[in-house]
C-alpha cells in the first residue's frame, strides 16, 4: 500500500490586489491492491473511521473531519489558512493509513488463528506499550 501527499499553497488577494496571506492545500490518498478492495468490500468496511482531525478556524467552533476507509482510498483534499493546522493533517492522513494496513491485517486473520509467546519480558513491554506495570509475584521476580 502506497500512502501519496500532496501539498499545495497559494497566494490569498485582498479585493484591492494586496497580499492577504497563503492559503494551504493537502491531497492524502492510500493506494489499495485489487486484493485489499476486495477485503474492504467483503467486510463492508468503507465508513470505517481511520482517524480524526479538527480544523481550527480563526472565529467560530472548531471543524472535525473524520478519515474514513473510502474516503481515503478515494483521495481526499483539505485546506487551512495556517502551517500547523497542515503538519496535524497530514500526521492524521500517515495515521490513518496506518490504521487501514492494521484492518486489513485483523480481517485477514478472521477464519485461521495466531498464536501468541507470553511471557515475563513480553508482558512487561506489553504492559509498558500501555503505561502500566505488571505485577510479577515476587516468587517469578
Amino acid at each position: 500500500m502506497k500512502l501519496i501527499i500532496r501539498r499545495n499553497q497559494a497566494d490569498v488577494k485582498g479585493v484591492f490586489g494586496g497580499h492577504k496571506g497563503v492559503r494551504f492545500s493537502l491531497y492524502g490518498k492510500c493506494e489499495a491492491n485489487d486484493a485489499e478492495r476486495a477485503v474492504i468490500a467483503k467486510y463492508k468496511v468503507g465508513d470505517y473511521v481511520l482517524s480524526t482531525y479538527q480544523i481550527k478556524p480563526r472565529s467560530g467552533q472548531p471543524i472535525e473531519y473524520k478519515i474514513t476507509v473510502n474516503g481515503i482510498i478515494a483521495g481526499q483534499t483539505v485546506e487551512t489558512d495556517d502551517i500547523e493546522t497542515l503538519l496535524e493533517l497530514e500526521r492524521s492522513m500517515k495515521d490513518g493509513c496506518k490504521n487501514l494496513l492494521n484492518l486489513l491485517a485483523v480481517m485477514g486473520t478472521f477464519g485461521g488463528e495466531e498464536v501468541f509467546e507470553i511471557n515475563l519480558q513480553t508482558a512487561e513491554k506489553l504492559f509498558q506499550s500501555n503505561q502500566e506495570k505488571p505485577q510479577i509475584p515476587p516468587l517469578l521476580s
